[in-house]
């Protein structure tokens, strides 16, 4: 497990590298702004998409980043 300022750090770097730094701001200020409980959301998120497409696209996201890494 990761220290918790390395957690945030590497949280924010993933936002803004996938967001952009204003689009970054503006998703962590609507966390904050409305009420939102994780658990739910996590629950109905994949909700629609079988364990194993699940697995499916998880093992496809990391073979494809293992794969840029390496160039």
């Amino acid at each position: 497990m990761i220290a918790d300022t390395v957690l945030k750090r590497k949280g924010l770097d993933a936002l803004s590298e996938s967001l952009g730094l204003v689009d970054a701001e503006r998703f962590i200020s609507l966390i904050l702004r409305e009420p939102f409980d994780y658990t739910e959301w996590q629950r109905d998120l994949y909700k629609s998409i079988s364990l194993d497409e699940l697995y499916s696209n998880i093992k496809e996201f990391k073979e494809k980043k293992k794969a840029s890494e390496n160039r």
